[in-house]
């Protein structure tokens, strides 16, 4: 059991999901890419807030890389 999230990459590049996924691992951060153009997250269903918190940050600061 676990939680289980998803978002969508509107951007110019068809691999922009992809390229987001590899970002998100260079940082620490494990997504999968699904459908082209969205990204599945699926953290532990025990994750804390500080966490996600962290989580949030690298997303952000990978966006702003892509």
């Amino acid at each position: 059991k676990g939680l289980l999230n998803a978002v969508v990459i509107e951007h110019s590049n068809p691999d922009a999901a992809w390229q987001l996924c590899l970002l998100l691992k260079e940082n620490g951060l494990l997504a999968k890419p699904t459908h082209g153009d969205k990204i599945r997250f699926a953290p532990p269903l025990t994750i804390t807030r500080e966490q996600i918190l962290d989580c949030v940050k690298i997303i952000g600061n990978c966006l702003e890389q892509l």
